[in-house]
């Protein structure tokens, strides 16, 4: 039920209101007029810089995926894009290991796994390999490399295999030494 005696009293209730609001946002009565903040001579509140700007992707340091436009040309394999590794391990890992079937390849973790890969020269033995890029920068400890080998036995089945731990070393030291080679040749353009 409706009550009438209320019913009139709202309209008049809403118009009150505003009225009052009206009349505090007024003031003295005196016209105000908006007025900007004074600067000082040379001053400013706005600051420009060309320094990288910190996003959810990091620093700004990372590798292009779409080529190199926009690309600080500073030579540290450390453009933007939002890639946690550096440009240079990252191209001499995929160049060296070019001639094995890639399984896994993660840019954004830095993670390159290898399928199994057999030699036309031994095809029973075979070979997988893990490449972990660690940093930003092209330094000696920012990649590292697990090499994985089998055998195939008398049965056709495939075994572990023992691989010399200087194999790994000496395939880090291959993509550290064409990653050089590549932050060089960048260098000289």
């Amino acid at each position: 039920m409706i009550d009438s005696r209320n019913s009139g009293m709202r309209p008049a209730m809403a118009l009150l209101t505003i009225a009052i609001g009206l009349a505090a946002c007024s003031g003295s009565g005196a016209k105000q007029e908006a007025s900007y903040p004074d600067r000082r001579s040379g001053a400013s509140d706005i600051t420009y810089s060309n320094a990288p700007r910190e996003t959810i992707w990091g620093d700004g340091s990372g590798m292009w995926l779409f080529g190199s436009s926009g690309r600080p040309n500073d030579g540290s394999g450390q453009g933007g894009g939002g890639i946690g590794v550096n440009t240079f391990l990252w191209r001499a890992s995929l160049d060296t290991l070019s001639f094995m079937p890639m399984n896994q390849v993660d840019p954004f973790g830095g993670v390159i796994i290898t399928d199994w890969y057999s030699s036309p020269g031994a095809p029973d033995e075979r070979m997988k390999v893990n490449i972990y890029i660690l940093d930003r920068t092209l330094r000696a400890d920012g990649v590292r490399v697990a090499v994985f080998r089998q055998r195939r036995d008398a049965n056709g089945n495939w075994a572990d295999a023992p691989v010399e731990p200087k194999t790994n070393v000496e395939l880090e030291d291959a993509i550290l030494t064409r990653a050089r080679q590549m932050r060089l040749g960048m260098a000289a353009q």
